[in-house]
């Protein structure tokens, strides 16, 4: 999954250092190193999990059923820091995603607004 925002800079005003210290991972990852983790909010670690989906950790090995890859402002090694993917937003052409369903890529154009809107 690619995240494509070349507008974010921030991962999070609130939480941010936080998250930078949980990084991004499977539900498993947290739960069995937990004395690493439990002095943190649940709510960032639910949103590590909630991002990077299901997945496995056995002897010290992450399988996520996902890659995610932020194509943001967001640096390179802080990516890598947060466990996930770097993309250079300006090598991106979103155009090139659209209509290839058929081929396993779904193109969702502002899926981060859509994604917890209320029906009225």
């Amino acid at each position: 999954m690619i995240v494509y925002a070349p507008h974010l800079d921030t991962v999070s005003h609130v939480h941010g250092a936080h998250i930078y210290e949980a990084g991004y991972h499977v539900r498993d990852y947290y739960l069995k190193q937990w004395e690493r983790f439990k002095h943190l909010p649940l709510g960032v670690l639910a949103h590590g999990t909630h991002l990077r989906g299901s997945g496995t950790y056995t002897d010290g090995v992450e399988r996520a059923r996902i890659a995610v890859t932020l194509a943001t402002k967001i640096p390179a090694a802080d990516c890598e820091r947060l466990a996930l993917g770097y993309m250079d937003p300006q090598t991106v052409d979103p155009s090139t995603w659209q209509g290839r369903e058929n081929e396993g890529i779904l193109y969702v154009p502002k899926a981060g607004e859509t994604l917890y809107r209320v029906k009225t």
